[in-house]
């Protein structure tokens, strides 16, 4: 390559860095948590440029097929590139969506050698150095399209792939392209859909690219049949076409998709992109992202900020907006919708993981997008008669146990979020919560008070986790005045009381006639079904009952012998068996790499030991975090182990996620603001004996003790000065 022309491809980089002086942008590096260094999970993130909560998460696929260990397509420890896809997963366990992949070409290469040293991201934007054939790609996004420059050396052919073959490994989840299209629809344009069923079942996806440059010649294929310039509409389950371009300049590819039709595609991409170019959606990208993460100002160490916003972006990246700007999305019934003005469909909850922490985080900073997120479900209501599990594309995969869309339903109209019709939101509680679904045999758990482990595998934990969503029912319900269903759901709140074996310590299964499964080992992990335990044991399992923490200290025999039991949590290492591949982050039996314990160090407030809950937490953030790519313990599913250390950092967290009250921890920063909606502040400032005090001496809420050590979210709301004095 020559001179002038790095020079020219630094120059546009230096262009699209430019736009990077947000106050809070600059601080956000997506190369986090995006693989693993020494083993373990890392985080499965993604680097890749896309806006919050949009649709599109155009980013390198490192994996001709990505599957579990590499769910979002990219993993930070390969060195090839297999093309630009639009769609992924942030942060799962598993892999789907890695839809119209694109790929620059000077000749017939199908994937590029690269390097970590000439690539770059930053919110909203991604480039790279495809060493092979020396050519530089830059990636952007707006909620609907991806947009890609790719620069080739001077003199070079210059040729774009477009490859509606690739996608998550087809060997998973009976993964499969049923059918699509690519048509030339202009000199300049290309056109089609694809058709694909996996973890998400009969998806659909349009689109519509328009190049910057007319096309020169077109090759179309599916499989082994090709029409070499010969065709311009080609149909079939391995589709892909070469178009090759004249010219010199840069060469720009728009990209926008819809869940609806080309036409929507092709709505999206003009209402987005039309006369606008590719530095100046940079431009927009970053503004949007600065509007976000300005929610909440923080004031530390650069390396905290980095790892606090991050976080915080994380968080940001999904839900995913489902509706095309006219309004119209694919309802779960597979029909055409059309929306309100205003309105706008989300998809993208993974519910068993975010109801924790990162719902009730949009409750704080974005209480009308939460409101938005939970009309979204009732949609979904409305189409499948119960509220999403795992809502996927539109669509639910049953992933994971429970339904915990109910409390982030219940804690929206709790707090009394704007925008949400209550009557309906209880009808989809109430059908949720009495309607059979997979793993929630509702007429099993009102006939014995308990699911026996025979009828119902996952008995324990789905227990524990189906207790919890019925006292937020009950919440909801003694809130609206239906005193018939308090009383009921109460009863069903404290079902997990009858598989508390006082002989073994431990929540236990039992089979239909009562009697107590053994043999009983309290350190054997359960995966997703054929145990009695949820991707854990009876350990991490045995503090779940966010709703009845004083129940669950008296069961335990009294305040002392809970926090002795929590120390021998936190500090027995022994195991029994393999463990299940979401464990990691483990201090003791605790298990920061999965959810199910994720608040088990904020109880010993509860306890009486609040310095234990500070002492933990601390250690968590200082050791189970990190700026590099491996800068999580676990995945980072959807955002919820972002939402943790965000809340944590700030020095609050929601042990009950739908009671409204939230446990004091310690916090990372000398000061944070949150910047609430209503244009007041809450800000949060610690006084400290040396820059690594951590111990809280005394905590005042507007010049108030919080004996406690309990914030509710009223407080935080009305605005308000949280001081520490650590020790």
């Amino acid at each position: 390559m020559k001179i002038h022309d790095i020079l020219a491809m630094t120059l546009l980089a230096l262009c699209c860095e430019g736009a990077w002086a947000g106050e809070h942008t600059r601080f956000v590096d997506p190369f986090i948590g995006t693989g693993a260094i020494e083993g373990g999970l890392a985080g499965n993130n993604y680097p890749g440029a896309t806006v919050p909560f949009g649709m599109v998460q155009l980013c390198p696929d490192t994996h001709e097929a990505p599957d579990w260990y590499n769910a979002s397509g990219y993993d930070y420890n390969d060195n090839r590139i297999y093309g630009f896809s639009h769609t992924r997963l942030s942060g799962t366990g598993a892999s789907d969506l890695i839809d119209i992949l694109l790929f620059p070409t000077t000749g017939d290469a199908t994937s590029s050698a690269f390097s970590h040293e000439d690539e770059k991201a930053r919110p909203g934007y991604y480039s790279v150095m495809l060493a092979d054939e020396d050519i530089f790609a830059e990636l952007t996004a707006t909620p609907h399209a991806g947009v890609h420059r790719y620069t080739y050396p001077e003199g070079s052919s210059r040729k774009v792939i477009v490859d509606l073959e690739h996608s998550a490994n087809k060997e998973s989840w009976n993964r499969k392209i049923i059918n699509g299209q690519i048509r030339r629809t202009g000199d300049r344009t290309l056109e089609g859909y694809r058709i694909i069923t996996g973890w998400a079942k009969l998806r659909k996806i349009y689109f519509t690219i328009e190049f910057s440059e007319p096309i020169a010649h077109l090759d179309l294929s599916d499989g082994d049949r090709v029409y070499r310039g010969t065709s311009s509409v080609i149909n079939g389950s391995a589709l892909k076409a070469v178009a090759e371009f004249g010219g010199t300049k840069p060469l720009e590819c728009k990209v926008g998709i819809s869940t609806v039709s080309i036409a929507n595609a092709r709505e999206n991409l003009a209402a987005e992109t039309a006369g606008v170019s590719f530095d100046a959606l940079c431009d927009t990208a970053d503004a949007m992202w600065e509007k976000e993460l300005s929610a909440i100002d923080i004031e530390g160490p650069e390396e905290s900020c980095r790892t606090f916003y991050t976080a915080l972006y994380h968080t940001m990246v999904q839900p995913n907006l489902f509706s095309d700007v006219n309004g119209e999305y694919i309802g779960a019934d597979y029909s055409v919708k059309a929306l309100g003005k205003g309105e706008r469909q989300f998809t993208t909850f993974s519910l068993w993981d975010t109801y924790r922490a990162a719902h009730p985080l949009y409750t704080i900073v974005r209480p009308d997008l939460a409101a938005e997120f939970v009309n979204s479900m009732l949609r979904h209501y409305d189409d499948y008669g119960y509220l999403p599990i795992w809502h996927l594309w539109g669509q639910d995969n049953y992933c994971m146990i429970g339904n915990h869309a109910i409390p982030v339903v219940a804690d929206a109209v709790l707090k009394g979020l704007p925008g949400i019709d209550a009557a309906h939101a209880y009808e989809a509680v109430m059908s949720s919560s009495t309607t059979p679904h997979p793993n929630s045999p509702f007429d099993i758990w009102e006939k014995y008070g308990y699911m026996p482990e025979e009828l119902q595998t996952q008995s324990v934990s789905i227990s524990l986790e189906m207790a919890y969503d019925d006292w937020c029912v009950a919440q909801m319900a003694e809130k609206l005045g239906r005193d018939e269903d308090v009383a009921r759901f109460n009863k069903r709140a404290m079902h997990y009381r009858n598989l508390y074996d006082s002989e073994m310590g431990f929540f236990c299964p039992r089979d239909a006639l009562g009697q107590w499964i053994r043999p009983f080992d309290p350190l054997k992990y359960g995966a997703n079904g054929g145990y009695p335990f949820t991707e854990g044991n009876a350990w991490q399992y045995y503090w779940y009952v966010p709703h009845d923490v004083e129940g669950l200290i008296d069961l335990t025999g009294g305040a002392k012998a809970f926090k002795s039991k929590l120390d021998d949590f936190f500090t027995i290492t022994d195991a029994s068996g393999e463990k299940n591949d979401n464990i990691s982050g483990m201090i003791g039996q605790y298990a920061h790499g999965n959810e199910p314990s994720h608040h088990a160090a904020y109880l010993y407030v509860d306890a009486g030991a609040p310095a234990e809950t500070q002492r933990l937490v601390h250690t968590i953030m200082t050791t189970l975090y990190n700026n590099t790519s491996s800068g999580y313990a676990g995945n980072d599913d959807c955002g919820e182990m972002s939402a943790w250390y965000v809340f944590s950092a700030m020095g609050f967290y929601p042990v009950n996620p739908a009671s409204g009250e939230y446990y004091i921890g310690t916090p990372t920063f000398d000061k944070c603001t949150i910047q609430l909606p209503t244009g007041k502040d809450f800000v949060i400032t610690a006084s400290r004996k040396n820059p690594d005090s951590y111990l809280v001496k005394k905590v005042a809420l507007d010049g108030a003790p919080l004996k406690d050590y309990k914030l509710t979210h009223g407080q935080i709301t009305a605005g308000g000065h949280l001081h520490f004095d650590l020790k």
